[in-house]
Order: C-alpha cells, then sequence, then structure tokens
C-alpha cells in the first residue's frame, strides 16, 4: 500500500510558522527595515545633523541623480567593469574546471594555490597589488625600468585612470575567478564519465563533448555564477576604492554622495536605482542564459 501524503494544517501550520518566527523576525530587522527606511530618505532632504528634521522633496532627489553627468559616466565604467570581470572570471574558472577534471600527481596542491586569491583577506591581496605596482619601490616597475629597459620613466600605474581601470579589472578576475572554478568543478565531478566515452565513439571532438555532454549539466550553476558574480561586481566598493581612486565605479560614487557631500537623500535614490537596474540585468541573463527547455 502505498503511505498517504499527510498535509499540513491546524496545528502543524501554527507550529511550523512559530519555529520560523525568529529567523523571519530578524530578515525583517536586518533586511526589511533599511530597505524600506532608504526609500523613504530617498523623498527626503536629510540633513547632516541628526537633530534636524528631514524635509520631504518628492522626486528631487531622483530628478537631480538623472541630470548628473557624473552619475551617467559612473553607470558607463560599472557597466564595462562588471562585463569584462564576470565573462572572463566566469570563463576563465570555467576552463580551469574543466581542465582540472582530471586526476593527476599533485591535484590537491594545484586546487589549494587556485583557491587561495578567494580565501586570503581582500585587504591583504590590495596592499601586495599596491606594493608591487608602487611608483618608487614596486617590483613591477623595478623589472620594467631596471631590467627590461621597457621604459624610460616608472609608470604612475594607479594614477593614471585607463592604466588604473586595467590592473583593477585584472584584480578583481583573479580575485574572483576560484568561485566560479569551485562551482564548476562541483558540478563536473557529477558528470557519468559513461557520456563522454559515447561521445568519443561517435567521434565527437572536445568542443562537441562539451556541448552536448558538459554545457546542458552546467547550465543551472552557470546561471547561478554569472548572476551572482554580476551582483557582486556590480555592488563593487572596496577592492576598487582601496586600489585607487581612479576608477569611478557606482559603489564609488555613491560612497562620495554619501560621505563626502552628505548628501544622503541623493545617495538613497541612487541606491535604490541600481537595485532596479541590477534586478532587471539579473532577469535579463537569466532569460538569455536559460533558454526555456522546451525550446531546446
Amino acid at each position: 500500500m502505498k503511505p498517504k501524503n499527510r498535509k499540513l494544517g491546524g496545528s502543524d501550520t501554527r507550529f511550523a510558522y512559530a519555529l520560523l518566527a525568529p529567523s523571519l523576525i530578524l530578515l525583517a530587522l536586518l533586511i526589511g527595515y533599511p530597505m524600506i527606511y532608504n526609500i523613504l530618505i530617498s523623498f527626503q532632504d536629510v540633513p547632516v545633523n541628526p537633530k534636524m528634521a528631514s524635509e520631504f522633496v518628492g522626486l528631487s532627489n531622483y530628478i537631480a541623480v538623472f541630470q548628473d553627468k557624473g552619475f551617467y559616466h559612473s553607470v558607463f565604467i560599472t557597466l564595462v567593469f562588471t562585463v569584462l570581470v564576470t565573462v572572463i572570471s566566469t570563463a576563465f574558472g570555467l576552463a580551469i574546471a574543466v581542465f582540472m577534471n582530471r586526476d593527476f600527481v599533485g591535484k590537491k596542491m594545484v586546487n589549494s594555490i587556485i583557491i587561495l586569491s578567494y580565501v586570503v583577506p581582500a585587504v591583504c591581496l590590495i596592499f601586495a597589488w599596491r606594493y608591487m605596482f608602487n611608483n618608487i619601490y614596486g617590483i613591477i616597475n623595478y623589472i620594467i625600468v631596471d631590467v627590461l629597459h621597457l621604459a624610460k620613466e616608472v609608470p604612475l600605474w594607479f594614477d593614471q585612470p585607463a592604466s588604473a581601470f586595467i590592473l583593477v579589472t585584472i584584480f578583481a578576475i583573479w580575485k574572483f575567478f576560484p568561485y566560479a572554478y569551485m562551482s564548476f568543478v562541483a558540478i563536473l565531478q557529477s558528470i557519468d564519465k559513461s557520456l563522454y566515452e559515447a561521445a568519443d565513439m561517435d567521434g565527437a571532438n572536445s568542443w562537441q563533448k562539451f556541448m552536448t555532454v558538459t554545457y546542458p549539466a552546467i547550465k543551472p550553476t552557470l546561471v547561478t555564477v554569472v548572476s551572482l558574480r554580476t551582483i557582486w561586481v556590480f555592488y563593487i566598493y572596496t577592492e576598487v576604492y582601496l586600489l585607487t581612486k581612479q576608477v569611478d565605479v557606482l559603489g564609488v560614487y555613491l560612497y562620495d554622495m554619501a560621505f563626502a557631500t552628505h548628501d544622503f537623500g541623493k545617495a538613497a535614490a541612487i541606491s535604490i536605482i541600481l537595485f532596479v537596474v541590477i534586478f532587471s540585468l539579473v532577469m535579463l541573463i537569466r532569460k538569455k542564459v536559460l533558454r526555456v527547455e522546451e525550446d531546446e
């Protein structure tokens, strides 16, 4: 006899909600309240002095944001930065994961080295990079100028917008690609090896095996990695701000707006706009990458 499915109801449902209540209350306090408060102050002119009352200004903060040329410049820089870091770090992590999906001597040691940049605190990595590219005693300038004689003058890496953007992008790719690598390694190990053997018997090359066997298996993980990485990179602040002041991504722009100019209402409006943008962007990514299964 098949066991009957028991539906929750009455006391069971109340008991389940009672167990969930502490977590729901904590989420409401940590996420819900700040979000609602942020929406409220985006419609207000908030004074620096907390003892002074805020003034309701309606959509003025949002209008000011859309009239600010610096905002559009920051959005453009952030979009380029996000696309480069997300695409390259994901592709790089996937490529290494596919290459490492085999047994060889020293695999554990190699894995440890690969994920090192992801597990080491960001501040340590940032100051190591600042030391390497230091204008006076950095090892990179020493090799370029004194050893290889590729330049007569010391390059000011983090003082020029173009070179600073390139270095920050490379740093972010190097810092974040292990996340994609670990995600893909986990799913690749679950793929049945007999599928690859069958593809070999059919005469499939490496690319065909990837598209017919590997890609369908990693597609859900790929969507998750791309979505999360897009969100994290789009809101990046610490790595960029501590490396250089020349790359005006939205995280840095928002920080300066809130704590340098003390325009809290406009900063709140920017954060709401960014939430809408990133939510739409992630939904678009999911739609493009995860094309409805019935279309395949």
